[in-house]
């Protein structure tokens, strides 16, 4: 196949699991199993001998959390792509996983399709999120954020900014869509960030969407 194929990591300590999805990536054409991490210790070591474009996750493991290791891993690669996987539908562990950096939210019983489509979007930098876990964050960030008069407002050129922003565009993408400076579009992601109280993109996306600032 041409082009440059998805390297995968997947860290879950259930070996089914783990094989299972294993298998599944295996079989895409476009993609690379670099590795399989039963435990937060030999996830980091894999990571970085292997430095893989996406890294699947499970939430619960026996030496660490998925949050602590992608926290750990994204402090010295902050470009580091990971999709959160989990068994339950916990809005706290959903907010903190995406929170943390996670550019993915997934359900162990997504369909094969599903999966595929999330490895590669997320490696194109969008942010994706099962359906469960979409309707579990708007409710946590409906409940979290104010609608009133009050409410700071974007201004057209922050909503532009974000509508790219929730595409999955990197900030340099956004910089050269609208012709401006790199560190132009820096400010107006911050300032998107703290008008919306949000730290992440994907929180932000969330809100944005409650709000009506952006089209679904």
């Amino acid at each position: 196949m041409k082009g440059k194929r998805i390297k995968v990591l997947i860290v879950d300590d259930h070996l089914m699991v783990r094989k299972g999805l294993a298998l599944l990536v295996s079989g895409f054409k476009d993609m690379h199993l670099v590795g399989e991490a039963p435990n937060a210790a030999t996830a980091v070591k894999l990571f970085e001998s292997e430095k893989p474009d996406v890294t699947l996750v499970d939430m619960m493991l026996p030496d660490m959390s998925g949050i602590e290791i992608i926290r750990r891993i994204r402090k010295d690669h902050s470009d580091a792509v990971f999709i959160a996987l989990t068994s339950f539908g916990d809005e706290k562990l959903i907010k903190e996983s995406l929170s943390a950096g996670a550019r993915g939210f997934l359900y162990k019983d997504v369909s094969v399709k599903d999966l595929a489509d999330a490895i590669r979007q997320t490696h194109k930098g969008r942010v994706i999120l099962d359906k469960k876990a979409s309707d579990a964050i708007m409710r946590l960030v409906g409940d979290s954020v104010p609608v009133s008069p009050e409410y700071p407002e974007l201004s057209e050129r922050e909503k532009s900014v974000l509508q790219l922003l929730t595409q999955g565009l990197t900030n340099k993408q956004i910089a050269l869509k609208l012709k401006v400076q790199l560190s132009t579009v820096k400010q107006y992601v911050s300032n998107i960030f703290s008008k919306l109280k949000v730290k992440s993109r994907t929180e932000a996306t969330a809100a944005a969407l409650r709000l009506g600032l952006i089209k679904e």
